[in-house]
């Protein structure tokens, strides 16, 4: 069981434990960590699904972007459509697939990896070797 934090496009935020998430299926079941009940979960209705360490995390933990975590994949800078950006690296990020694994730059981070569901990005910004460009979407 993954504890994960799903949030919605329409702001929603829902906190559980998932058993059988694929990046490949359209749905995965959500147990809820408020309430206990498990839910079928379509991922179009998502923007991201942040995997954790813990449901609380730490607010004190100073967010830093601009470490180096060799072996991670390329940069990038994804934002969101609703504005809100997230640093890290990735293996592949591609307009034509549904989404794709980000680990963010901030080894103190309280989340292991993100899904990104690439139809709730606006912009993604590939780094490499102090060059960038968008990636079409």
């Amino acid at each position: 069981m993954k504890k994960v934090v799903l949030h919605f496009l329409d702001g929603k935020i829902l906190k559980g434990t998932t058993f059988d998430f694929s990046a490949e299926r359209p749905w995965f079941h959500l147990t809820q960590s408020s309430t206990g009940e498990t839910i079928k979960v379509d991922s179009s209705l998502l923007k991201g699904i942040f995997f954790v360490k813990t449901f609380e995390g730490n607010p004190l933990i100073r967010k830093n972007y601009d470490l180096s975590l060799p072996g991670l994949g390329t940069k990038v800078m994804v934002c969101f459509k609703d504005g809100e950006r997230v640093f890290g690296h990735t293996y592949g990020v591609s307009p034509e697939r549904k989404g794709f694994f980000l680990f963010l730059s901030d080894r103190y981070t309280n989340n292991e990896k993100v899904f990104i569901l690439t139809a709730a990005t606006q912009d993604i910004q590939l780094y490499n070797r102090k060059i960038h460009h968008s990636l079409s979407l």
